[in-house]
């Protein structure tokens, strides 16, 4: 067993308490306790037991936060598309020529460097986005889920958990035909598609550390008589649906001329909405989108540096959370990788929308960023500092520059959200392992993997 003394922790409840016990074992968490209650609960053991290890964890410690929409080969585009007028659709070539160059090795090396970078940011877990299935040509690898394979193996070399959604797409628009790189991603139809991610799903049936989930695309690129397909695949297995939902207006008007409705409203239509559906960035909903986003018990993962990167809009997170809809946080692009950055502009990017401040409090805020973020990508048990949680935390120090006065229970978490960036993480744990000690990852210098991975990748 592993006893971590915690300076200040954020408990259920969105109370920050000082000097907190967390004991773990197995990957749990076997007991918590705070100092000043003295007492033991929920089977915590004596500090004096053999076999246990006490670590310190100074700052404030949370649980680990989920990054529920990440597209890893993105990350190789920052910096590199910054120059010059356009839009999400010029954004985009830029994005397909990157994954014209990839094959599995290279996709590995660029993941693996991705995720440590997440990890390194407080990032305990991804939703990777992932239809980059097949050859540049179309055509599919000696195993057709080799590049799946690559991600998780990715994942693992990061240290972090992996929701891997292999995503259906199979339309470069609404009545338009694949072309160019974009063949790679076809599966051909959705029964094709099914029937190659049952193999990748039986491959892990039983990790602990991997769930296999489904993802449409888009409403675009996927006709509707084949999402009803993909939907119930996820049913049948009782894992994550997501899809990209009305991200730019553009969608939505096309959408509306191919089918009479909306994104969300096709959706509906085709039984693609449950509970375990995620509607991602949802930007541009009406209020007929959210009455029915609600009804299903659907979520939606905002991803504001990226939105605000490629000129999409901001979320509409303050109406999302009054309809009862949660809401959770993804990088997406990787234009930032910083959980701090992506939960707070959610705040602030309707701050600026509105002229008003305070929509939405901080506990809120932190539950996107860690429970409602692991619910969204099936593993439910994650992302609270409580008994029989996954044992992830993540220590924020409170003496940089940037968090500094913050060291109280009264104004931590307030400081910690608004105030740090991910440099100020030092220190991850990911179930029950240690993967970030004192700023350094397990994997060393992340910086010099990310630049190998990316000149491989560069023209």
């Amino acid at each position: 067993m592993t006893v971590y003394c915690c300076e200040f922790a954020w408990l259920p409840g969105g109370r920050v308490a000082a000097d907190v016990r967390i004991d773990v074992e197995d990957g749990r968490i076997v007991g918590l306790r705070e100092r000043h209650d003295g007492g033991r609960e929920n089977g915590s053991r004596s500090d004096a037991d053999p076999g246990t290890d006490v670590e310190q964890l100074r700052g404030l410690v949370l649980p680990g936060a989920a990054n529920v929409h990440s597209h890893a080969f993105h990350r190789a585009l920052r910096g590199r598309t910054q120059d010059g007028s356009g839009t999400f659709w010029s954004w985009r070539e830029h994005m397909y020529a990157l994954a014209a160059r990839l094959d599995p090795d290279r996709y590995l090396a660029l993941a693996r460097s991705c995720f440590a970078e997440m990890v390194l940011a407080g990032f305990t877990a991804v939703g990777e986005f992932h239809y980059l299935h097949h050859q540049p040509d179309g055509t599919a690898y000696v195993d057709p889920n080799e590049m799946g394979h690559a991600l998780i193996a990715a994942a693992r070399q990061a240290g972090l958990r992996i929701t891997l959604l292999d995503t259906c797409y199979l339309a470069g628009g609404f009545g338009v035909a694949l072309e160019g790189v974009q063949r790679r991603f076809d599966d051909g139809d959705a029964a094709l598609w099914a029937a190659r991610v049952e193999d990748l799903h039986r491959s892990y049936v039983g990790a602990d550390d991997v769930t296999i989930g489904a993802a449409v695309h888009s409403v675009r690129a996927v006709p509707a008589v084949e999402i009803p397909v993909v939907a119930a695949w996820a049913t049948a297995r009782e894992t994550p649906l997501h899809v990209h939902v009305s991200e730019q207006p553009a969608e939505n008007d096309a959408c509306l001329a191919a089918h009479g409705g909306s994104p969300t409203a096709l959706l509906a239509a085709c039984g693609a909405l449950d509970a375990r559906t995620t509607a991602v960035h949802a930007t541009h909903l009406d209020a007929a989108d959210l009455d029915t986003l609600a009804a299903a018990g659907a979520g939606v993962c905002l991803c504001p540096t990226t939105e605000r990167d490629l000129g999409d809009g901001i979320g509409p997170a303050h109406r999302l959370l009054a309809a009862g809809v949660p809401v959770s946080v993804g990088t997406d692009s990787h234009a930032i990788v910083d959980a701090f950055e992506e939960t707070r502009a959610i705040e602030l990017d309707l701050r600026l929308q509105t002229g008003e401040r305070g929509h939405l409090p901080v506990e809120q805020l932190l539950q996107a960023l860690t429970a409602h973020g692991h619910v969204r990508l099936g593993v439910p048990d994650a992302g609270a500092l409580q008994v029989g949680a996954r044992a992830d935390l993540v220590a924020v120090d409170l003496t940089s520059v940037r968090t500094a006065g913050g060291a109280s229970v009264d104004h931590a978490a307030a400081v910690v959200l608004f105030g740090a960036t991910a440099v100020d993480v030092s220190d991850v744990v990911v179930d029950g392992r240690r993967v970030v000690r004192d700023r350094v990852h397990r994997l060393g210098d992340v910086g010099a993997l990310l630049a190998d991975a990316i000149a491989a990748v560069s023209p």
